[in-house]
């Protein structure tokens, strides 16, 4: 008890106390310094700000029109490894600009060239991590997809912003009228598919059983109205489809797969809400480095599957993953959700094009890898120009 009323005493500065214990300051100072410092904001991953370049259309010609003879590709071959693209040189600015312009398919079947101009852009040496162990990719057991159920989640976003294409990939709304997808959906490399030029894209509705008039409708009838989840396809064509000359060029040799993607410009706005359009950053500041996408696989017909997983190796303009995937998912926006610095929210943004399984023949062995095509700040600033229509809104990616 003496001890205990001699703290006390300290504690209240007592003179007794003052005697039998060293001078203790108050803690209340103390106190209101740690309350004073503000709260250390948890670390979250952020979209990294940076401007990108500008790519600009300069001359448009007319080119013969296509013959649409060859067969849509749902999988796509490169004798290209991840090793290979990692060692191979950069493209000067001349290779861009050849890379760069690009073929517009219209409706009505005429098919145009258009040369580009890149400024603001300079080439800086990309480094590459170290290549990890591969795997090969297919189903192992368990199945990591999951196959999005009801109208409550189909009806919203983010899934609503997936559609099919009619010659049998997936896509992502990325403007009211834009859906981003791969090019070899369109484009074999050589030729345009078949039923390119009265390309479709495909939005999942609600089915509405046919009924009678309102005023004649029975009691069965109302009693019992078709099931809430049955789920059809609108259609809306297309009327334009742009497609980068380095896939035309290149899908003969190294560059085609960095640059297997497309854009459709379709003959009416969807009215659904649309992702934004986003840089891809380096795999290792994505969240978990993890990587989402959803699309509609040929194995699950009707169905839209979505998937996530672990993003692996990647190139400057290339990100290979390990997500469970089947032929038909291919066109699908690779995204990821991170934290938007300039508007003070989180948004989800898509940052590649999944291409799906690319085959290498590596010293006579077939290895199969899970590619997506990277949005790099000048694919983004070409994809963006043909959303926009113009530059100024497409400086920030």
């Amino acid at each position: 008890m003496q001890t205990k009323r001699k703290w006390g005493e300290a504690l209240s500065g007592s003179p007794s106390s003052m005697a039998s214990f060293p001078s203790i300051p108050s803690p209340l100072p103390l106190l209101f310094l740690l309350l004073s410092i503000p709260p250390v904001a948890p670390i979250q991953p952020q979209w990294p700000l940076q401007r990108v370049p500008v790519v600009l259309p300069q001359v448009t010609e007319d080119r013969p029109a296509p013959h649409f003879q060859a067969d849509a590709r749902l999988d796509v071959t490169s004798p290209c490894d991840p090793e290979c693209h990692k060692n191979a040189l950069p493209p000067s600015y001349w290779d861009l600009r050849s890379i760069l312009s690009y073929e517009t398919l219209h409706s009505n079947g005429r098919l145009t060239e258009t040369a580009v101009g890149i400024y603001g852009y300079t080439a800086r040496p990309q480094t590459t991590p170290a290549l990890p162990s591969r795997r090969k990719r297919q189903i192992f057991g368990h199945d990591g997809r999951f196959s999005i159920v009801g109208q409550d989640f189909l009806l919203n976003y983010p899934f609503s912003a997936a559609v099919k294409l009619s010659t049998g990939c997936s896509g992502t709304l990325v403007g009211d009228r834009h859906v981003l997808t791969a090019a070899h959906c369109v484009h074999d490399g050589k030729n345009y598919v078949k039923g390119a030029q009265k390309l479709r894209v495909g939005f999942l509705k609600p089915k509405q059983r046919d009924s009678p008039n309102p005023a004649s409708a029975t009691n069965a009838s109302i009693a019992h109205p078709s099931p809430p989840d049955k789920m059809k396809f609108q259609w809306i064509r297309a009327k334009r489809t742009h497609v980068p000359k380095g896939w035309i060029k290149g899908n003969g040799n190294d560059i085609g797969m960095d640059y297997d993607y497309a854009l459709l410009e379709l003959k009416k706005a969807h009215k659904r809400r649309h992702m934004k359009l986003g840089v891809s950053p380096p795999a290792k500041q994505l969240p978990g480095r993890r990587v989402q996408f959803s699309g509609y696989d040929n194995d699950r017909p009707g169905q839209l599957v979505y998937r996530f997983c672990r993003a692996g190796e990647e190139t400057p303009d290339l990100l290979y993953q390990h997500c469970d995937a089947q032929p038909g998912a291919s066109g699908s926006g690779i995204y990821a959700r991170m934290w938007d610095r300039r508007r003070r929210r989180w948004e989800r943004k898509v940052i590649g094009v999944f291409s799906g399984h690319q085959w290498v023949d590596r010293d006579g062995a077939s290895q199969e890898f899970n590619v997506a095509v990277r949005v790099t700040p000048l694919k983004y600033a070409q994809i963006c120009y043909w959303i926009k229509g113009n530059y100024v809104d497409c400086r920030e990616g």
